[in-house]
């Protein structure tokens, strides 16, 4: 995996946050592409629920390339940095899980979930494990500790992860199409609060994944074990979110207004 090295940082692009950056080599997001469809390919029987989540990957970082390619981010060699770092995170505890190696509980309870489980359980399932608790982890390491003390770098890597949200809810409206889901008279019914619901959620588990990377951060600073009992907390909050993914009831509608996100209590 290559180090980070993100672009000298200063003002913003012209004309403000929502003005696209610089077009940046999609190369490195295109090879997470391709080893996310290895495993796809490769996928065990037993482990069949896990194609709903691998293929949906593929697809948005399919498009994040794109987005890359297109210029849509203030630093596209951070962001490409960034998607490497956060998708080893999923890899590796995939790959362990298969091995029969342990696996942080969250991504060990979703592997775990019922195989009959509707797709959608199995997507939000490992959403949940992925962005809850692999998202802040991999912002910790691509963002070092001087930077946190720049609000303008933070506002630019907070900004570029916005655009990445943009990229992922573009591509709502296309998955229930392109997983084959068979869709109910009320699921079509419901198809624009649901996608008014993901934008919601989406937005409101960033803002807790950057008050939770902020949290670690500042116990990772402090030494000792604050960073491991940080970490233990927030495997604690993903691992219990599962609870409430599989409540019954329209799940998407309850989490644009109970939210997706967790958050660690103030360090």
């Amino acid at each position: 995996m290559s180090t980070p090295q993100p672009q000298q940082d200063g003002p913003g692009p012209p004309g403000g946050p929502d003005r696209a950056g610089l077009a940046g080599d999609p190369a490195a997001v295109l090879a997470v592409a391709a080893a996310l469809q290895d495993r796809l390919d490769a996928l065990p029987a037993g482990a069949a629920q896990r194609a709903t989540f691998l293929a949906v990957y593929r697809r948005v970082t399919l498009a994040v390339a794109d987005a890359l390619a297109a210029g849509a981010f203030e630093d596209p060699v951070w962001v490409s940095a960034w998607d490497e770092v956060f998708a080893e995170l999923f890899l590796t505890a995939h790959d362990a899980d298969l091995a029969g190696t342990p696996v942080d509980r969250p991504w060990r309870l979703t592997f775990a979930a019922d195989p009959g489980l509707h797709p959608l359980f199995h997507l939000l399932l490992a959403m949940n494990a992925h962005i809850n608790l692999d998202l802040p982890r991999s912002l910790l390491a691509v963002v070092p500790d001087a930077d946190f003390a720049d609000p303008l770098v933070l506002a630019r890597r907070d900004r570029d992860h916005a655009r990445i949200d943009d990229v992922l809810f573009t591509r709502v409206a296309a998955e229930g199409t392109d997983l084959g889901w068979r869709l109910r008279r009320v699921d079509r019914v419901l198809a624009p609060l649901n996608r008014w619901a993901t934008r919601r959620f989406l937005r409101e588990s960033r803002e807790k994944v950057w008050h939770n990377t902020q949290v670690l951060q500042r116990a990772r600073a402090t030494g000792g074990d604050a960073y491991a009992r940080g970490l233990s907390d927030l495997d604690t909050l993903a691992s219990a979110k599962i609870t409430d993914l599989l409540r019954p009831g329209p799940v998407l509608l309850r989490l644009a207004v109970l939210g997706f996100g967790v958050a660690l209590p103030p360090a």
